[in-house]
């Protein structure tokens, strides 16, 4: 069993040796094995995994370096989370200017895999609020690297997956906000159609939008689902109150709790849930990190782990694509408990590998049944290659080297800038 999995917890091998961090002077271990950052391992396929070979911890390298609580400009260490940010800033009036599904990742992850938001229409992805970065390589050297100083390096690192060298620490631009609540409505859909009508409407109007769709649903109703538009709310006489109370799945069981019968049962009952009205206070967490508030969720799908499958599709053929994709899904009988449907906006990414690009997005979590689930992505690949879209690295653990390399036309030129004592499970099967 590998002891520093990625957090789909599929079975891996183990890292020969370990290297925590601890101080951002420190220079890289020089060593036999290759090397890879590890921050708080919520990638959930092997970007951030080196079996044979080492891990560098980051999680460490935890120091807020600066503040300016009137522009805010925040300096601090890769290993910081963003959920720290969260509670330095947000009392005083600030906030991430992207993020993604869960607060609990390192800025260095952040950086390293591009990570994206629910307002990636109007904000584009976390590279693109990223002022510079100091990157340490294994020959020992640092560089300061931003949009002005060693551009190049700068789009190789950010959604560069941690290849380029160590990210010691960042500067980030935040956001201005009045408190940690925002104005959200819920609308439901029928089906496909419905979403695009609302989506582009709700995207020239809000901030945030996303939707939650059943994936088993089939025939007219192919893609209902609910749509959360969102904002930071303006200043109010009296907030609500809130506490979070995440709870905790302790152990893993030996098999899937996620199954037909618990992911029809679950669509059925959220796709009725009560709404609140329209325009409703919502603090920031349940928004943006429902299953932050389950710790330890990953475990519910017992010891052979799960997948995510997240790929971009084209604006021209993302109706059409999403479609073929949910028909094929349901047709195998194999829900996906999360299936997060929204778009992506013209904002262009500042790494040579980020993912995002205009089109839709579709992510959705699967239990490891094997050469079942393996079959079905096999027929998912299939329609995104067709459709000229690409897969989330970060996201991914299976995808085949072909489609890595036709979604991601600069992966040559991106080979130039990784250190060379640098390596990881995913480079070397998508690069070698």
């Amino acid at each position: 069993m590998n002891p520093y999995p990625s957090w789909g917890n599929l079975p891996s091998r183990p890292p020969r040796r370990v290297f925590p961090l601890a101080d951002r002077h420190a220079l890289l271990p020089r060593d036999e094995v290759s090397l890879i950052p590890q921050g708080n391992g919520r990638s959930y396929g092997d970007v951030c995994l080196n079996g044979d070979g080492g891990l560098v911890l980051t999680r460490a390298l935890d120091r807020f370096l600066f503040f300016d609580a009137a522009t805010g400009v925040l300096r601090c260490e890769a290993g910081v989370l963003l959920s720290d940010i969260l509670a330095l800033a947000v009392p005083q009036g600030w906030f991430l200017p992207v993020t993604p599904g869960t607060q609990f990742v390192t800025v260095g992850g952040a950086i390293a895999n591009d990570v994206h938001g629910k307002n990636h229409h109007g904000a584009g992805t976390f590279g693109c609020h990223v002022g510079g970065l100091e990157l340490l390589r294994s020959d020992g050297s640092r560089s300061w690297c931003s949009p002005e100083v060693n551009p190049e390096w700068f789009a190789a690192t950010v959604g560069g997956l941690g290849l380029t060298g160590l990210i010691t620490w960042a500067e980030l631009r935040l956001i201005p906000i009045h408190h940690p609540f925002l104005s959200v409505t819920s609308t439901r859909f029928g089906n496909l159609d419905e979403f695009f009508a609302i989506n582009q409407e709700a995207e020239a109007q809000h901030a945030y939008t996303v939707a939650w769709i059943d994936c088993l649903a089939k025939g007219p109703q192919l893609g209902r689902g609910i749509f959360m538009a969102g904002d930071h709310a303006g200043p109010v006489s009296r907030l609500p109150k809130y506490r979070s109370h995440p709870r905790n799945v302790p152990v893993q069981p030996p098999i899937s709790l996620i199954n037909n019968l618990s992911l029809r049962l679950f669509n059925a009952v959220y796709a009725r849930k009560p709404l609140g009205r329209p325009g409703g206070l919502m603090h920031y967490e349940p928004y943006f990190y429902p299953l932050d508030a389950v710790l330890h969720w990953n475990r519910l799908y017992g010891r052979k782990g799960f997948y995510q499958y997240q790929c971009v599709l084209p604006p021209a053929v993302g109706r059409d694509g999403v479609a073929a994709m949910l028909r094929a899904i349901a047709k195998s009988g194999q829900g996906s408990f999360l299936a997060v449907l929204k778009t992506f906006g013209d904002v262009s990414s500042p790494g040579m590998l980020s993912f995002p690009q205009p089109g839709v997005t579709l992510a959705l979590d699967f239990p490891n049944l094997g050469d079942k689930t393996r079959q079905l992505f096999q027929v998912l690949d299939s329609l995104v290659a067709q459709a000229g879209g690409r897969l989330y690295p970060a996201k991914d653990a299976r995808m085949p080297a072909s489609l890595f390399r036709q979604g991601y036309p600069q992966w040559e030129r991106f080979q130039n800038f990784i250190d060379p004592q640098f390596s990881s499970d995913f480079r070397r099967r998508m690069m070698e």
